[in-house]
């Protein structure tokens, strides 16, 4: 599966447009991570802990975006994005996004 942050992909034709698809996931850190993060942001620089749990929902968020993008019949997702957000005061969401597509090489 093609995914591409752009709107064209070289050397392709897009043949058919399937529709908007996405991929979301929603995370918390532990109690544990919590305050191991807590403690760094006293001291300052980055908090391993949530750079790793951000890392890894982007890599899932992606994943479910590709198998949302299969089941509609597309080979390629163009104008990909990720969006994120929090909800409540432990837990964040991501959300990768955009245009599922089957795309014919020229």
């Amino acid at each position: 599966m093609l995914v591409v942050t752009t709107e064209n992909i070289t050397g392709y034709k897009v043949k058919e447009v399937k529709g908007q698809v996405f991929g979301v996931v929603v995370r918390s850190r532990g109690l544990g991570g919590n305050f191991m993060a807590g403690m760094r942001s006293i001291v300052g620089g980055e908090i391993h802990e949530y750079t790793a749990m951000l890392e890894d929902a982007r890599k899932q968020a992606i994943d479910r975006l590709v198998k949302n993008a299969n089941s509609m019949g597309a080979n390629a997702i163009v104008m990909m994005r990720f969006d994120s957000s929090e909800i409540g005061q432990y837990m964040s969401e991501v959300v990768a996004y955009g245009t599922a597509v089957i795309a014919e090489k020229e």
